[in-house]
């Protein structure tokens, strides 16, 4: 069955990332956890821990573990909640933020590898990525992310021009498949009657 072929290949994948990931991050002095943690704050600002295990789809005590080796390394620093004077919410370093400019680059030979897919093919890619990851969230089966499709700025096969229709409202400008976000930090989530008929317009025309 090609759905059987399908998800073989994404474990294939999966593995040889968390590989990659494990040598990327052990060269910049962390773990993948740790990595991602950082990575999550340099795109989200301030956060809290129970926030940032959320997000990250690990349990707290995980992130907590995550989160005082951070500290302990200098990465990390603790700041008022503006909202809870109980509570603290975690923020980068300026060595945390290096660390997580750095983390955030794709290992360079799964990149090498996508350039050499023709174009169509890595836009046929995105559309099927973003759809898998929608269902997988609809699921509740991996946290929920910030993706162009559940999205109020969105506009989907706004524009009559093939390279570039769908539209951003919130930066006023279309683009292509190729550049549909998976995470966006400027991601707002469209109303609930909403969401539906945005998918389906945007998967109808693709």
């Amino acid at each position: 069955m090609p759905t059987v072929q399908i998800a073989y290949a994404l474990a294939r994948i999966g593995t040889l990332l968390k590989s990659l990931a494990w040598e990327d991050a052990e060269k910049l002095g962390v773990n993948p956890t740790q990595a991602q943690t950082l990575v999550r704050l340099a795109a989200r600002g301030r956060s809290r821990v129970s926030d940032l295990a959320a997000e990250l789809g690990v349990s707290q005590p995980t992130l907590s573990d995550a989160v005082a080796a951070l500290f302990r390394k200098g990465l990390l620093e603790r700041q008022p909640d503006p909202e809870d004077g109980r509570a603290v919410r975690l923020q980068l370093t300026w060595a945390g933020r290096a660390v997580a400019e750095a983390a955030r680059v794709p290992p360079p030979a799964m990149l090498a590898a996508l350039e050499t897919l023709p174009e169509a093919d890595r836009d046929a890619m995105q559309r099927g990525l973003v759809g898998l990851i929608r269902a997988l969230q609809l699921a509740q089966v991996i946290p929920v992310q910030r993706i162009c499709v559940t999205c109020r700025h969105f506009r989907p096969h706004a524009h009559d021009d093939a390279a570039r229709p769908h539209h951003c409202a919130f930066v006023d400008a279309a683009f292509g498949d190729a550049a549909l976000r998976i995470d966006c930090g400027d991601h707002e989530t469209a109303a609930d009657p909403d969401l539906l008929p945005l998918w389906a317009r945007f998967s109808a025309a693709a």
